[in-house]
């Protein structure tokens, strides 16, 4: 890696985060686990940087979104950064995407082990380290799609033939929150972007699927704003109209077998009025069809039909 000039250290991390593209928590995971990156720090303990710092950062940022493995690439110096970026634009994108899907399909079902590993041994510490490798190495869409949701749907499965304990689910929810800095959408969302509210009804708990498809929709180039879980119908309504969204998504996780998810779901249609979408998804969702079809929403079907629905949404 190129060598530094510290004398020249002058910008705090909130600057480089807004010059480079990365945001601050990803720049300190970098810094932290790949030695990126190597700031001084000043007499009140705060982390300093120079223009070298950033212009590496810059170029990190710009690989790691072609897909190269951060991993691999944080120790490359500023003229190998902008030879690989140089050769990737004289690659074909089919090619390429090929073998990038290849690849992150290989990993992600490596990290799947990894990390069931970890939540069968209770390990907490280990299932973090995975995920933020992971994350980092697959991006955030192909840590969801491949990585986080088949391994959510064992836990599941192994939870009801007794292999795990409701505490392991527990405990894989909370890590995955814990990490949301990182799965979050790393480029500023232009102001014209179509937004959008996210939460769940009245009742629902458990905000772990509305979590993840706020940040399916940051990436798909949405606004976002997540409300967290268990609000009421004019709450949300009330969300819609401060930040005139176009478009609620909820997550509805468990069947409670009473009437108040319906109620709320009506109550929020009214008051939200049809020109807004209304998205439900979550694994309870089937349980309220009837509701669903009768208000017209738009149902979740997987991550890949929420992007389409989001893209057709984007575009009206």
């Amino acid at each position: 890696m190129d060598d530094y000039n510290k004398s020249s250290a002058q910008y705090l991390i909130g600057t480089v985060s807004k010059r480079s593209g990365v945001k601050s928590d990803l720049v300190r995971a970098w810094e932290r686990r790949y030695q990126a990156v190597t700031p001084i720090r000043t007499a009140g303990g705060h982390r300093v940087y120079t223009d070298q710092d950033i212009a590496r950062l810059k170029l990190l940022n710009q690989a790691t979104n072609h897909g190269h493995s951060i991993s691999q690439i944080a120790q490359f110096s500023l003229d190998e950064l902008k030879k690989l970026l140089q050769q990737e634009d004289t690659q074909t994108h089919i090619g390429h995407t090929a073998l990038l899907t290849g690849e992150k399909k290989f990993l992600a079902e490596d990290y799947i082990e990894k990390c069931y590993a970890a939540v069968l041994a209770f390990d907490a510490r280990a299932l973090e380290s995975h995920f933020e490798n992971a994350i980092v190495e697959l991006r955030s869409q192909a840590f969801i799609e491949d990585l986080l949701t088949p391994l959510l749907t064992r836990i599941g499965e192994r939870w009801k033939t007794g292999e795990l304990r409701p505490i392991h689910e527990h405990m894989t929810s909370a890590v995955i929150r814990s990490l949301t800095y990182i799965l979050r959408n790393n480029n500023p969302c232009p102001d014209h972007a179509p937004r959008m509210i996210v939460s769940t009804p009245i009742g629902q708990l458990h905000e772990l699927g509305a979590l993840l498809a706020a940040i399916m929709a940051e990436l798909s180039g949405w606004q976002v704003t997540y409300l967290g879980a268990n609000l009421p119908a004019e709450e949300i309504a009330a969300a819609v109209k401060y930040t005139h969204a176009k478009a609620v998504t909820i997550s509805i996780s468990f069947n409670a077998d009473d009437h108040i998810v319906p109620k709320e779901i009506r109550r929020l249609r009214k008051l939200i009025g049809n020109d807004v979408a209304l998205i439900v998804g979550g694994r309870a969702a089937c349980y309220y069809e009837a509701v669903l079809d009768e208000v017209g929403v738009l149902k979740i079907q997987s991550y890949k039909h929420f992007r389409e629905i989001l893209d057709q949404l984007g575009t009206q």
